[in-house]
Order: C-alpha cells, then structure tokens, then sequence
C-alpha cells in the first residue's frame, strides 16, 4: 500500500471517531465509544508510521511528498492540500503515537466520569486540528488547524463546565490565545501581500531566490516584521512571556486533557510553525534574536515559579511553559533541529508525567496537594518507577531522553556565541532539576501525609493506564539517542546526528552567530556542567525534602518577601486584571450605560412618541371617524323603506307612478282633512 498517497487519511481518522462519537455516542455504550476513539487513532498513528518508512526510503534531497485534493479557495488559489516532508514526519510520529497512548489512558481515567461521548468525540477533533495543522501546506489550512486546536483546548479545559473554575479556565485560554492569533492572522496577510502567495512551498521557494538575487536582505523590515508577527502566534500557542497565563490555568480539565495539550498537540503547535517557517526567520536576525530571548526568560521565568508549586498538576504546567521556552531558545539561535528534538522528547516524558500525576490523582481520590502525599512509593509502584523516569529525564541527567535534547540546545546556544542565554538556559536547567525532585520526594517518599479516610484504599491504576506508562517510560529513556551529540558519537564510531541529518533538508542555515565556534572539546566541558547543574539541583531537593524537611520552612521565613512573590506567581495575573481585565469591564460597564441611556433611550423614546401617536391617534378615531359610522345607522334605518320598492319589477314601478300622480292632484282635497286630523 502506497501510505504516502493516502495522508489525508491521517487527519480524516480522528475526525470520523469525532463525527461518529459526538453524533451516536449518546446512545452508544462506553465499550464502543472508546473502541471507535482509540482504534480510529491507533490507525492514524499506523498509515503515520507506514507513511514515514516509505519516506525514509527516498533519497534525502527527494524527501517530500505532496497531495492536493481540491482547490478550497479559487480567487487566490488556496488548496485544500497536505505535504509530509522530515518535519512534518516527526509531528504526525509525536502526534499520534502519544495521542494514542492518551486515549488509552483516558479509558481508565475517564470510565467512571459523566460525558464519556463528549470527552472522546473533543479528543478526537483536537487530533484531527493537530493532524491538519502540521500535515498542511499552505498556512490557511494551517491556520485552520491552529484554530481548531484553539476551539478544542477550550472545550477540553472546560469540560467540567459545572465547575466555574473550569468554565472560567477554558474562557482564559481562549481569550489569551485570541491575541496571538490576531498576530498570526496579521502575519498572514502581510505575507499575501508580500509574495501574493500562501503556499509553503511558493513563499519559501521565492523567499530563497529573492534572498540570492539580493531583492531580499538579511534583516529586511518586511520580513522582519512578518516573523515577529508569526511568533505573537506562536508566543500565544505556545504560552510564552506574557501570553503564557492560560497555560497553568488548563489544569482544570481532565488529567488526559492536560497531557495532550502539554506534550503532544496545542503547545507544541507554535514551536512548529516557526520551525516550518525557517527559511523565513533565517533572514529576520532581529526576529531569531527577540525568539531567543524571550524563550530563556520564559525558561527561567516559568521554572522560578515552579520552585514553590504544591498543586502536582500545577508543578507540571509550569515545568511545560519553561520546557517551550528552551525549544524557542533553539530555534531562535539557529539551531531549529534542536529545538524540534527538545519538542519530541518533551512529548514523551511530559506526557508521562502528567499521565503519571493522574495516576497519583486516581490512587487518592482526588487530591492533588503534594503536601496532602508522601510514602507512595511502595503502594503504587509502577506510577512511582514510570514517574521517576520521567523526572530524571526532565532534568538532564544521561542517558535520558531529556540530557540529549536539553544539552544540544544549550550548547548550541553556548557554541554560537549566545553565552548570557546559555547561563540563563542553564540556571533554569538546575531549577528544573529542583522543583521536579522536590515533586517526587513529596509525593512519593518520607512520611505520609495522606488522609486517614483516603490511606487505606490508595491502590494502583489499572492496566489501562500503567501500561501507557510503561511505554512512554522507554520512550523517555531511549527516545534522545536518535540525536547523540557529535562528541559522543565521535566514541561510538563517528556516529552522526541522526536527528538532525533527518530535518537537514527542511531546514535553513543561520547567520546569527556573534562570535567564533569554540572548540570540540568544549562541547563537553559545557556537557559536564550541564550535568553537574542538574545533580545540584537534585541534591538541594534532596537535602530540603529527605534529609532536613524543617529547613525550607526556616528558608520561607527567612525570604519571606521572594517565596510570597513566587507563590503569587509575580502577581501577573493580578496586574493582567488591573491593566486589561478590569479596564474592559469598565469600558463594557460604560458601553452598556451608553446602550442603555443613548441607543435604549432612543429606541424606547421612538417608541414612546410612537405610542403618544397612537392614542391620539385613536381617540380621533373613536370619536370622530366612528362616532360618524355609528351614525351611518340612521341612514340605513332610513333607507330601509325605500330599498323595499326597489324591487326590479316595471309593474311596481308603474303602480307607484301612479299612486304618486294620484297623491298629487288630490293633495289640495286632502290636505284641510289633514289638519283637521292631526292638527286639531
């Protein structure tokens, strides 16, 4: 079978389990609900892999494929199309892999929670926007599925729509990511109007030869300002400073939600759409440089506040906003394969973790307090060795899928010149370390803390949810070494980056280097740093959690003003309500006192003098135009009478002429017995 002609059945799986589920599901029993979620998925992720193997088999420079199955807009020629070239490979790879892994979890996770249906028929419309979003070629279909994604974060977050604080998280997500796309949408046009073309292939096509014939330059304004309009997209998608705020919020959906928006759909969405736009950004160095920025403050940003979480789902958001943050950091210095392979490892241990945190959630009926735990290490074991797994690969440490990812873009971001983002990169890297130990060491060892009435019956999850676990366990373990770092493959027989040979034909070369390569020994010297932060931050948990658990009260004490700014997460969202929420209530207050006094009062006043019209109106009516008809009755009375002799016949007629000439000529002789008669 011909896998690469039929990639539009990729996304069109997803969506038949989304039509079929959200139309039949009411009626159907959960045994068939989610056999039509999981397996429509599972094939999608099957016709994906078929797909990728038969491309791996084109020459390298011939890796492209494409379809186009109708022309959807014809004014400006707009298909309706999908192309499968290395990048879009390894989405579709991540995608449905971890997707499917998602939907099985969700089986258990979900099999005791009202609206079964609704949940499978949101999830598998969120795998077909995420599908049609990287499968696209052109960026109105693109953004097509980055609406989509938009639409089902907000139905997924919002899925326990009684509960005001989901409802309202849902709402937050929406909104913010409606910013970035306002962006996103200027970008788009603005490329139209530059290249009157919005076709990947035609607009990075004629980007190039522009940029060899000298049309275009190097930190050309128009360019410039097209990427850094694409990467408010991006920054709203993919939560980075300041549009990161929907992000922790999101927690308030199912656990299953939370894994597939954090590790392989939404959020990975805008890191994508700047990877795929390369040949763009190659040529906006003042661009690459705000996305470098802005990745390393949102990492450290991000990962501050993670230091002092106690909501386990929370810890994890964070952890995400910072993790993004490093695969921005990548593609901002130039090193888009690196931050394309943070964004597929991420997927796998991400998803683990939160999977994972689900399962801790499912053993204590709800909780979610990592000071509520402690001491589960023993009672659920497989969620405790599944989830240490994906910490340890979280923060760095070898051979761990996290160490090669991590470590290649900071050394990127070191080897090119950037050394303040690097030391950013790599501070945020040990807090990192920190706050996911801390996680760990509160949950699942010392004492515990977990409530008498829940303690008795805290249980393992069933297989249904271990065993995607388990898988994504390896995963996070074997998934970096199709990306070892060149020095390491200079011991293991000149083994090349594989990952990055992979997407060298999609991606374009940057100019943004500010200084000379160092040499290749400092690649691990910088390595072995990276390693040390990561083993100081899980020693500084360790001692703080495990060895001397009164030290952090004593050190909250004693930086009572940073920990107080660091739970209140920088009060960011208080001065988001200050500066924007609370201003557009106000000017909503003040447009609605307008509509009412000013738009009301004309409209009601209109109808009032209309009313006043009316009674006059009536009362004229009634008394004038009626009181005249009413009186019409006495002309009908009176011309009774004489409708009788109308009767049509010429003999009467002739008997009252005749009558009538009698009454005539004797009226002189009959008119004094008259007054005699009546006037006496």
């Amino acid at each position: 079978m011909n896998f690469l002609e039929q990639i539009w059945l990729i996304p069109l799986f997803p969506a038949a389990g989304a039509l079929l589920n959200g139309i039949l599901g009411k009626k159907l029993p959960k045994r068939i609900i989610d056999t039509l979620a999981c397996g429509l998925v599972g094939t999608a992720f099957a016709f994906s892999v078929g797909a990728v193997l038969q491309l791996l088999r084109l020459p390298e420079q011939q890796r492209f494929f494409r379809t186009d199955l109708f022309t959807w807009i014809s004014q400006f020629v707009v298909s309706w199309g999908f192309q499968l070239d290395p990048l879009s490979a390894v989405m579709i790879l991540v995608v449905t892999g971890v997707g499917f892994l998602i939907h099985i979890y969700s089986t258990g996770y979900m099999a005791h929670e009202g609206g079964y249906y609704r949940f499978f028929a949101y999830l598998n419309l969120f795998m077909f926007s995420m599908l049609t979003l990287v499968l696209a070629n052109n960026f109105v279909l693109m953004f097509v599925g980055w609406e989509g994604v938009g639409l089902c974060s907000y139905l997924l977050i919002g899925f326990f729509f009684h509960k005001k604080s989901a409802a309202d998280a849902g709402k937050k997500a929406f909104v913010v990511n409606r910013v970035g796309d306002f962006g996103f949408t200027l970008g788009i046009f603005l490329i139209f109007t530059t290249f009157g073309s919005l076709d990947f292939s035609q607009v990075f096509e004629m980007t190039k030869a522009r940029a060899a014939t000298g049309a275009i330059s190097a930190g050309d304004g128009v360019i410039t300002a097209i990427c850094i309009l694409l990467f408010v997209g991006a920054m709203g998608k993919s939560a980075q400073v300041p549009l990161y705020v929907w992000l922790p919020d999101a927690m308030e959906g199912p656990t299953p939600v939370s894994a597939l928006i954090h590790a392989a759909t939404m959020v990975t969405a805008g890191v994508y759409m700047v990877a795929r736009c390369n040949a763009l950004f190659v040529l906006a160095p003042k661009a690459m440089m705000l996305v470098a920025v802005v990745g390393a403050l949102t990492a450290i940003f991000a990962a501050s506040i993670g230091l002092v979480q106690n909501d386990i789902k929370r810890v994890l958001a964070y952890s995400t906003v910072s993790q993004l943050g490093y695969m921005f950091l990548g593609c901002g210095v130039g090193a888009f394969a690196a931050g394309i392979f943070h964004l597929m490892t991420h997927a796998f241990f991400k998803a683990l973790l939160f999977l994972a945190s689900g399962s801790v959630i499912h053993a204590l009926s709800g909780e979610q307090d990592i000071r509520k735990m402690g001491g589960l290490k023993d009672k659920i074991r497989t969620t405790w060795w599944t989830m240490m797994a994906g910490t340890v690969a979280i923060a760095g440490f070898p051979p761990l899928a996290g160490f090669f990812s991590k470590d290649e873009i900071l050394w990127q971001a070191y080897s090119r010149g950037h050394g303040l983002l690097w030391l950013i990169g790599a501070v945020a890297a040990g807090m990192t370390s920190f706050y996911m130990f801390r996680m760990m060491f509160l949950t699942f060892h010392g004492q515990s803390r977990v409530a008498a009435e829940v303690e008795h019956h805290v249980h393992e999850s069933p297989r249904s949810m271990t065993v995607p676990l388990m898988v994504l366990a390896a995963g996070s373990v074997a998934a970096g070494w199709v990306g070892i770092p060149h020095i390491i493959g200079q011991y293991l027989g000149n083994l090349p980056n594989a990952f990055e040979r992979f997407l060298d034909p999609v991606l374009e070369v940057s100019a943004l280097e500010t200084g000379l390569r160092p040499a290749e020994w400092t690649e691990g010297a910088v390595m072995l740093v990276s390693v040390g932060i990561a083993a100081v931050g899980l020693l500084v948990a360790w001692t703080f959690y495990l060895k001397n658990p009164a030290l952090p009260e004593k050190l909250k004490t004693h930086f009572r003003a940073l920990y107080i700014t660091l739970l209140n997460k920088y009060w960011v969202d208080e001065i988001y309500d200050t500066l924007f929420v609370n201003r557009t209530k106000d000017l909503g207050n003040l447009l609605a006192r307008f509509d009412l006094s000013v738009i009301d009062g004309g409209v009601n006043g209109s109808a009032w003098l209309t009313r006043l019209t009316a009674s006059i109106s009536g009362f004229f009516d009634y008394w004038f135009v009626d009181f005249a008809v009413r009186r019409s009755d006495l002309i009908y009375y009176m011309s009774y009478p004489l409708r009788r002799i109308q009767t049509g016949i010429i003999q009467n007629y002739a008997a009252l002429t005749i009558a009538g000439i009698l009454l005539i000529v004797s009226y002189p002789k009959i008119l004094p017995i008259i007054r005699y008669l009546f006037m006496k």
